[in-house]
């Protein structure tokens, strides 16, 4: 492993291959590219794992298969790394056309990864493309793969012009949100448009057909997987934490029902913003948000679970039990949205566009488990509390607002006037309205609760 130090605003990059031809031919493409450095490389899996975590790059690039066992020790890694060091985006370098092998790498959402050909990444500006794309949360597939999904499943008899760019989109793997913000749609009126494109393709379709539409409908419900976090929040845990639970001899492998906060925040109109910004300036904004952001976190005794694009999630209250977590966890929302504009002011002395959060909180009983070995400690909540977390986090309008369920301001005993009730909202994949207040961006102490 060897490294190199990063010049300011640059994209690092953790590069792995067991091949020193190979991989010092990708060092030298990407060193064409004044946004983009390489800061590491490694020969195998061990080396990378070690280069992600001494280095924190961004990104990092690797061959799907590596030594020890030649099999998929690329794709491995990235997940371990990424479980690890929640944000890091990967690019996954492979020989295999089969969009098989591009399904399974998103398999657990798609933000921050792309899937290259190998014999292809010195086309044009591929890799760096791929490279930028999901540095900034997005994600590529290679236009071959792309071509090989789109092509058997086109019918017969054709189709519209919408219909043909909406395949094209799907098949490229991006994410609803993001064809909302390109097209000037609306993410609902985006998957109603999905779904019949995957009726029209169904109708009528050949055994080839038929096969083609399922690797579609696989990557695009991946792609959703992105979007729709679900009721499960895992990561690795960083050492000192996991230090300390380790005195725990009886937390490896054993569940508990514990009750906790999560909290989710959200940029609002990122979709749009990517669209706009140059790649490495925002890869360089969504790297110094989240830095901001963890560390709001962090102070208020939280755990950072996962950032999936522009997103951050955390929980408070596990795997540390603390009793004052919803207490924490708003405090920790209203520093963040405190950070978020001291930030957002320096990006506009630069002519660089605001990050505008929303944040929703919510408390509640999950499941929470502890599983790996001495060196790999995952720590894994499930629970309704996650996905509701979500929701309200999507009632958060204007940017710069908080919106918690009633446990939450209960748990954390803060009722003042601070704070407008919304009453009985309704919430998708819930049958019952849930009560919800909100804390706007003019609120008379910016959604602080008293201490």
């Amino acid at each position: 492993m060897s490294s190199h130090p990063a010049p300011p605003d640059a994209i690092t990059v953790v590069l792995a291959d067991d091949n020193l031809i190979v991989r010092e031919g990708v060092r030298a493409l990407l060193a064409r590219d004044d946004t983009i450095t390489v800061t590491g490389v490694a020969g195998d899996y061990d080396e990378l794992v070690a280069a992600a975590v001494e280095l924190a790059p961004q990104v990092v690039v690797t061959d799907i298969r590596m030594p020890p066992t030649f099999q998929n020790e690329g794709i491995e890694a990235a997940r371990y790394i990424r479980r690890l060091l929640p944000g890091t985006a990967i690019v996954v370098l492979s020989q295999f056309d089969s969009p098989e092998y591009a399904i399974d790498l998103l398999s657990d959402g798609a933000a921050g990864y792309a899937y290259l050909l190998k014999d292809r990444v010195a086309d044009g500006d591929r890799l760096a493309r791929a490279i930028r794309e999901v540095a900034t949360g997005g994600s590529m597939l290679d236009p071959e793969i792309v071509s090989a999904m789109v092509s058997p499943a086109r019918p017969e008899g054709g189709l519209s012009a919408e219909q043909e760019a909406l395949l094209q989109h799907v098949a490229e793997g991006r994410p609803v949100k993001a064809i909302a913000a390109q097209t000037g749609s609306t993410p609902e009126a985006v998957n109603d448009a999905v779904e019949a494109l995957f009726l029209a393709l169904a109708t009528g379709a050949s055994a080839g057909q038929a096969d083609a539409l399922r690797r579609l409908r696989m990557l695009h419900a991946a792609i959703l997987d992105r979007e729709e976090q679900g009721q499960t929040l895992s990561r690795l845990l960083p050492g000192g934490l996991a230090e300390k639970i380790r005195r725990d001899r009886g937390a490896v492998e054993r569940t508990e029902r514990l009750t906790v906060t999560v909290l989710m925040s959200d940029v609002r109109g990122y979709s749009t913003i990517a669209e706009n910004a140059d790649p490495a300036l925002l890869a360089r904004q969504l790297n110094e948000h989240r830095r901001e952001m963890n560390a709001a976190i962090i102070e208020r005794g939280g755990t950072v679970m996962q950032y999936v694009g522009d997103a951050v999630m955390a929980v408070f209250g596990a795997p540390d039990p603390r009793p004052d977590h919803a207490q924490e966890a708003l405090l920790a929302a209203a520093d963040m949205h405190e950070r978020q504009r001291a930030l957002d002011e320096v990006w506009g002395t630069e002519g660089l566009l605001p990050f505008g959060l929303g944040i929703g909180v919510s408390t509640g009983e999950v499941a929470a488990a502890m599983l790996g070995s001495d060196e790999r400690l995952e720590y894994t909540v499930v629970g309704d509390t996650v996905n509701l977390a979500q929701r309200l986090q999507d009632l958060a309008r204007p940017a710069g607002t908080t919106v918690v369920s009633a446990p939450t301001l209960e748990a954390a005993g803060n009722q003042d006037g601070e704070w407008a009730d919304l009453g009985a909202c309704e919430v998708k994949g819930r049958v019952q309205a849930v009560r919800a207040f909100a804390c706007y961006p003019d609120a008379p102490v910016n959604g602080r609760p008293t201490s």
